[in-house]
């Protein structure tokens, strides 16, 4: 009977092979759970199947792991590779039948005992079909939807619909040697990591398909039932003077214009579709650190994505990346402007719910959209919303609108009972596809609404795109960020609506965190470092030999001193970097008779900063470094420190920088010592100068010096005309400022429309502000200050001769 059993299995394997598609989770096995391919393996499975062997067989060959199918010699004695908790269910009964898995167990520490030298690693493989989180009525979606053990009919069916939705996901490995140092008997031992792996394997299912779904039905019962949005419709019947039902009955309207209608299958077939999409415009997606994120789901933690926004592309590239990481995609706050038809109602499908632009003087939509966020968080759905309110133009992060970040806060307060953590996410490109358009805008062209020829005409363009970037950040739990910023907030906590008031100080704090921390996760990219040079560049044409050694260079720099700890960048050659980018088709080649020179193409330098400015942080304080040597010649140390410490606050708050005053302080430090070691430095005594133009990384040296030139003439504009006008208003201010330097860009070609944009200018203002550099007075208006006159006299040594002085003329 077993005889002709394997021969069917062997006759099935390879039909049953072809339905399977099988996605390993996590791809590092050794980085990120520390499974040492040199010792021992066996797998610990949740039922003993079939067609999970099948998969399991295909992921172990492509990891080069130990197959299933084999046997574990250890000592002379041959063991089974694979343990199952349980049988099938079966097709009559539907009992789930028990292994010998305890016996086993058992049998393996005694083992172990005996042989202390050898050590077992017992590695959990969770393997799902699908993803599917159910509903809370039946229908033949439940007829196919994952079971703990289903039947072998089932499963049938199972494979034949989610064969291609495959899921391998292991975990850290249980060290047999380990266990078998335990208190107890060997079958107390193995009673007991029997009951721990059940309950492991059941968080894996949760962490792959979510929660239960709410019927519509009785999602709009939960909201339209809940206390503050009941006296919002009194407060609105009585106002509008209106009957209740009326009143109700907008709410409810309010309700299906924000809620998302999730459907699973949906999800699947968008899997699809942008794998083809991605695999057609980009040639690669990295993604980095994506284990914390796991490691927060099997921990039962409600995940809330806060990324970067500079594309349309984000909402698809970001839940693709979520979904193949195997983790439950999560439901996006999505513009209104996005609601429109066909792209609305497939958003609404895949997860998205909608939110007007502002909430301002309707408190009836104001509580519908926040009792339907309290409801998402405690049914544990994971969450994603942009802190920055829409896209950026410029390619710098925006100041973070803190709305939905208020409303996060006040749901959590009012009794989410499960943990809380916030993870911000950097999306990164190489391209963009609505650069065009953003510079255009940033003209002062108007916006273009969204509409369905604009999505077609936005396919129908896609090209090679180089790499995207995702970079999922160091999570901050809500619940420690509360007990360090407001140690008493539960003494202050309300079931009404009504605002505490540490709420607005205690939610700019944690948008500046998240801004920060995304930062802090930056990707260096192709294009962004060949943007960044190019443009440093006075004439903004190089030969490729030398941006080859700029590359080189600045890779060199930040591997010796990253500017963060989880920022990325390539790890191929910087020759290789160059001839990747360049083959993108964006920027200009042309050849003479000494060489390859490499240039932006036609009219595209303005475009080029917006992926500099991507990255621009991350070279601020060593472009600064550069830009004050060069300025003053020669400099020691301690006016070097002096003159960061003073520009440093400007620098914090307009580029959402990390450095504390101490980590500044050693990093500058270590940062000079490196310089010096690799020649773009001279040290003598305590005086630093720039290398000879003579040196091989005289050049290198220089661009950095230039990199922020655009910056510090910001600061010299602002800072001149608060000295000319002595007091001033501060919509003055800056509309004179912009002015100004919307002038110099006229007179000195920076053509870049965020050199005068308005946004930026007040960015400092309000640096300035919060530095108390400048003086406020009790009408509002803004006087210059001896603190700000030091600054200016700081700074205008930095800008270009020829700026500074037509600026001493204003």
């Amino acid at each position: 009977m077993k005889a002709i059993v394997n021969f069917l299995r062997s006759l099935l394997a390879k039909p049953i092979g072809w339905l399977v598609s099988v996605k390993s989770i996590p791809n590092d096995l050794t980085k990120e759970l520390g499974i040492d391919p040199s010792k021992p393996i066996v797998y610990l499975l949740q039922t003993k199947s079939f067609t999970d062997s099948i998969a399991l067989e295909k992921s172990t060959t492509f990891l080069n792991l130990p197959s299933p199918k084999t046997m574990l010699k250890l000592e002379g004695e041959q063991y089974e590779r694979s343990y199952y908790l349980n049988r099938p269910q079966s097709i009559i009964t539907r009992q789930i039948k028990p292994t010998t898995i305890e016996d086993n167990f058992t049998q393996m520490f005694h083992f172990q005992r005996e042989h202390q030298d050898v050590d077992v690693q017992l590695v959990p493989v969770f393997i799902s079909w699908g993803r599917s989180a159910g509903k809370e009525r039946s229908g033949f979606a439940q007829l196919i939807a994952i079971k703990a053990s289903p039947n072998w009919l089932r499963k049938a069916m199972i494979v034949l619909f989610f064969g291609r939705d495959n899921f391998v996901t292991y975990s850290k490995p249980v060290s047999t040697k380990e266990m078998a140092a335990l208190k107890g008997s060997d079958q107390q031992i193995a009673h007991k990591l029997i009951r721990v792996a059940r309950t492991h394997f059941q968080r894996k299912q949760q962490t792959l398909s979510g929660p239960t779904l709410l019927e519509r039905a009785s999602l709009y019962n939960s909201i339209l039932g809940a206390s503050s949005v009941k006296q919002a419709i009194e407060d609105e019947a009585k106002h509008k003077k209106v009957h209740p039902t009326k009143a109700r009955a907008k709410a409810q309207r309010y309700a299906k214009e924000i809620a998302a209608d999730y459907r699973e299958g949906l999800i699947r077939i968008g899997d699809r579709v942008l794998s083809r999409v991605w695999n057609k415009i980009y040639d690669g997606i990295d993604v980095g650190h994506a284990d914390r994120v796991r490691e927060l789901a099997a921990n039962g933690h409600e995940i809330i994505y806060v990324p970067c926004h500079r594309s349309h592309m984000d909402y698809l590239l970001l839940t693709y990346v979520i979904y193949h990481e195997g983790l439950v995609t999560p439901h996006i706050a999505a513009g209104i402007n996005l609601n429109f038809w066909p792209a609305g109602p497939i958003f609404r499908r895949c997860g998205a719910f909608f939110l007007r632009r502002s909430f301002a003087g309707n408190k009836l939509y104001s509580s519908v959209f926040r009792e339907y966020l309290e409801l998402l968080f405690n049914k544990g759905y994971s969450v994603k919303y942009f802190p920055e309110g829409g896209r950026s133009r410029t390619g710098r992060l925006l100041p973070p609108k803190t709305g939905m970040l208020a409303m996060t806060i006040q749901a959590f307060t009012k009794g989410v009972k499960r943990p809380v953590s916030i993870v911000p996410v950097y999306i990164g490109y190489e391209h963009v596809m609505e650069v065009k358009s953003y510079m255009k805008e940033l003209k002062g062209k108007s916006k273009k609404k969204e509409s369905p020829t604009q999505v077609f005409s936005a396919i129908r363009k896609l090209k090679n795109y180089g790499h995207g970037y995702v970079n999922f950040g160091e999570p901050l739990s809500l619940n420690n960020f509360l007990d360090q910023e407001v140690p008493d907030w539960r003494e202050h906590v309300t079931d009404d609506d009504k605002k505490p008031k540490w709420l607005t100080p205690t939610v700019n704090s944690l948008a500046n965190n998240i801004m920060t921390r995304i930062n802090n996760n930056a990707a260096l990219n192709g294009t962004a470092l060949l943007a960044f040079i190019l443009l440093s560049s006075k004439t903004h044409i190089m030969s490729k030999d030398e941006l080859i050694k700029a590359v080189k260079d600045y890779l060199a720099l930040f591997e010796a001193n990253p500017y963060s700890s989880d920022a990325t960048f390539p790890s191929n050659s910087a020759q290789d970097i160059v001839d990747r980018t360049l083959a993108l088709n964006r920027f200009e080649q042309t050849q003479d008779a000494y060489g390859q020179m490499v240039s932006p193409k036609k009219d595209n330098a303005i475009l080029l900063t917006f992926y500099r400015n991507n990255i621009m942080h991350m070279f601020a304080v060593p472009s600064l470094v550069m830009a004050l040597i060069f300025a003053h010649g020669k400099l020691n140390k301690t006016s070097i420190l002096a003159s960061i410490e003073q520009l440093y606050p400007m620098l914090k708050r307009e580029f959402f920088m990390s450095f504390t005053s101490e980590t500044l302080l050693a990093y500058v430090s270590n940062l000079l010592d490196y310089l010096v070691n690799s020649g773009m430095l001279i040290q003598e005594g305590d005086q630093y100068s720039s290398a000879p133009p003579s040196s091989n990384e005289f050049h290198s040296a220089w661009l950095l010096s230039r990199s922020m030139q655009e910056t510090w003439q910001r600061y010299a504009v602002v800072l001149r005309v608060l000295e000319t006008e002595q007091t001033i208003g501060r919509a003055q201010l800056e509309r004179q400022s912009t002015a100004v330097a919307e002038r110099l860009s006229i007179l000195f070609g920076m053509h870049s429309p965020e050199f005068y944009d308005k946004n930026v200018l007040a960015t400092f203002v309000n640096a300035l502000k919060e530095n108390h550099l400048i003086t406020s007075n009790e009408d509002g208006s803004l006087s210059v200050s001896t603190q700000s006159l030091d600054l200016k006299d700081t700074i205008m040594p930095l800008v270009w001769p020829e700026i500074a002085q037509h600026l001493e003329r204003i």
